[in-house]
């Protein structure tokens, strides 16, 4: 199964950098003016990229739900 990633569009991107600046991976880098996940191994999923761009050009489809197990 392949690793699951954010999605960018380029076309929305607008290269701000916010995204860059607030990933915790040093995952996702301008290439060219616009966003790109560079070190895919690295990317943690976090979404903060998508919460933090202005412009609606990353998205997380797939939602991470933890589950907290219950010892008896």
């Amino acid at each position: 199964m392949a690793k699951v990633l954010p999605e960018i569009d380029p076309s929305k991107c607008e290269g701000c950098g916010d995204c860059v600046a607030a990933c915790p991976a040093a995952a996702v880098a301008l290439v060219d003016g616009r966003a790109r996940i560079v070190r895919e191994d690295d990317c943690s999923y976090c979404a903060e990229c998508e919460a933090l761009c202005p412009h609606g050009a990353i998205a997380c489809p797939f939602e991470i739900v933890l589950e907290e197990a219950l010892c008896m």
